[in-house]
């Protein structure tokens, strides 16, 4: 078949402009990613070597705060060299090598110093000593020289902090523990501090110096007395300084300032014995050469352009494929669809996708309208077949009267008359089957009571039903009623009545029952007649189908009136349904909503 759709409204090129979009897209957003991955690894490389330098300077500066000179640091050196992959170089203020990781970089140090560790000289950190106020100090806290406690007064002091520990507990459920400083002092620390129950727990013996403390604190106080001599700083009298270095009795905040500024300078003259001497740090990147991340020359430019190209033709190739796949079961279906109303053609389904499925749904619309064309050319020849049959008969009497055959009497007139009763309702029948498929069919629903009907409705075939030797019951309760149309419902229970008490045979019983089940209403039409072959059932509500192929008056109707039954109750918003025992019994059950 030649395409009538133009080439910017195929599917085919509309797949190819598509893949190509997303190809690019998909270019641009990996490249996008890549640059964007490579800058945060890059962020976080650079974080992390500032983390590894502040790692390496205070591990340096707690070994001087810890040890009188540099002996022995050759071994921490070469431990932070290997945890960080750097290049660590130390050296005195006149760049003499005092330790080093890597023996060759020795030889080129950098022109300026990484960071020099002095502990007497750090970055200034908030001292959160025992005391009410916090004060800043260039002094690292591991720094303690002549303030190292010996084991009796750490043992001493460390059972009075247990005591507190307890005490907090008992007293106010405060939970605490116990942090040992640089100098062996304990300290405690609440995980909840309450102030009140700190106070009362608080021991003094806790926070007074020890005798080592003292002996350490009088000589820090003569320094501190040598300094403000010096820079005339007025001290309070008596000069007291505290464990953690702090000076009592000042009430001026510009003179307790620069008497802080004299405990500083002191600490840093009796400290000076007791660490190592200031050094020069240099700390630099490994000594193998680091890959680039990107080759912009223009051989890796070419291989980046090269790879591009291959990926974007590759998925051109892919989707032209996929696509003519796509579309050759789509010519298919237009072939079908455009195929005379009289042929059914059959699609091949060569595909379990979405295309698949539209086949198979189409294969199957089209053996419903098979079906449909099939039955309607049944209805019509048995419409025709309904139809001549009294048409035939009136015919005959008028020929044979008009003829002199026949006399015009009244048994005549009873018989044109019968006929004529008889297609008339066969064309009342047909007109409401007619307004069911069209959902014209007018009802008139009012508040019924249920047993007076089906009594009525029994009673007017009470005398078919004697005349046939057929015993009739009716069983509903009292007070059963139902919204529906009177009309309607008389004319859905008679049908179902006639066709029982025609099939039932001479002391045969039919029985009409309502009740009332779970939301919604029950009516049962029960007979003991010939009963229905299980293979017939699923045919019954069909227009025009009569079991008796030789559609005889005597053994049924037009084959309408069970059609008739389930429009009308399906248009009362209930269901019809039958169930047969050949020459046992035969319900019809009819499911009304309350």
């Amino acid at each position: 078949m030649t395409s009538e759709v133009p080439l910017r409204n195929s599917l085919l090129f509309r797949l190819l402009i598509t893949s190509v979009l997303i190809s690019l897209v998909s270019i641009g957003a990996t490249a996008w990613l890549t640059v964007r991955g490579t800058t945060l690894a890059i962020e976080q490389e650079r974080g992390q070597v500032l983390a590894d330098d502040a790692t390496i300077q205070d591990t340096l500066e707690g070994f001087a705060a810890a040890n009188r000179n540099w002996n022995g640091v050759e071994r921490t050196v070469l431990d932070l060299s290997r945890s960080t992959g750097r290049t660590i170089i130390l050296t005195t203020r006149t760049r003499q090598v005092i330790a080093t990781s890597h023996r060759p970089a020795a030889e080129r140090l950098p022109l300026n110093a990484s960071a020099v560790i002095d502990p007497l000289h750090v970055a200034p950190f908030t001292d959160q000593g025992v005391g009410p106020a916090a004060q800043v100090s260039r002094i690292d806290p591991r720094a303690v020289g002549p303030y190292r406690l010996p084991a009796e007064e750490r043992a001493r002091l460390r059972q009075l902090a247990r005591e507190e520990v307890t005490c907090l507990y008992d007293r106010a459920g405060v939970r605490a523990h116990i942090v040992e400083e640089a100098s062996g002092r304990p300290a405690v620390r609440a995980l909840r501090p309450s102030a009140g129950s700190t106070q009362a727990c608080a021991s003094k013996d806790l926070f007074a110096p020890t005798p080592t403390e003292a002996a350490a604190l009088a000589e820090l106080t003569e320094l501190v007395r040598s300094c403000a001599e010096r820079n005339h700083v007025r001290l309070p009298a008596p000069l007291t300084i505290t464990v953690d270095f702090r000076v009592d009795g000042d009430d001026s905040a510009q003179g307790s300032a620069a008497a802080d500024d004299c405990v500083e300078e002191g600490r840093r003259e009796q400290l000076a014995a007791h660490v190592a001497p200031a050094a020069l740090l240099f700390v630099t990147g490994p000594p193998r050469t680091a890959t680039a991340v990107f080759d912009l020359s223009p051989a890796g430019t070419l291989r980046v352009l090269t790879t591009t190209g291959l990926v974007l033709a590759a998925t051109i190739a892919v989707t032209a494929v996929i696509a003519i796949r796509l579309v050759r079961p789509l010519r298919a279906l237009a072939n079908a669809a455009r195929a005379p109303s009289g042929r059914h053609l059959r699609i091949p389904v060569t595909t379990k996708d979405e295309t698949g499925y539209l086949a198979a749904a189409l294969n199957d619309l089209s053996e419903r309208r098979e079906r449909t064309d099939e039955q309607r050319r049944v209805m019509v020849s048995d419409i025709a077949h309904e139809l001549r049959t009294p048409l035939t008969n009136i015919r005959g009497w008028l020929d044979a009267a008009q003829d002199g055959l026949a006399e015009p009497d009244s048994a005549l007139l009873t018989s044109l008359q019968e006929e004529a009763d008889l297609l008339q309702h066969i064309v009342d029948d047909l007109q409401v089957l007619a307004a069911a498929d069209a959902g014209t069919l007018r009802l008139r629903p009012q508040q019924l009571n249920l047993r007076e009907l089906i009594e009525q409705t029994m009673s007017a075939h009470q005398a078919t039903a004697h005349a046939g030797g057929v015993e009739t019951a009716v069983h509903a309760p009292d007070g059963l009623s139902i919204h529906a149309d009177p009309v309607r419902l008389r004319q859905v229970l008679g049908n179902l009545l006639s066709n029982a008490i025609r099939h039932t045979p001479p002391d045969g019983r039919v029985t009409l029952t309502a009740r009332r089940v779970a939301g919604a209403v029950a009516i049962e039409v029960r007979d003991t007649g010939d009963g229905i072959r299980q293979e017939d059932l699923p045919r019954v509500f069909d227009r025009f189908w009569r079991a008796e192929q030789s559609r005889s008056r005597r053994t049924g109707g037009s084959g309408l009136g069970l059609s008739i039954v389930r429009q009308l109750v399906r248009a009362h918003g209930g269901d019809v349904t039958v169930t047969s025992r050949p020459r046992v019994e035969t319900v019809f059950l009819v499911r009304l909503p309350c």
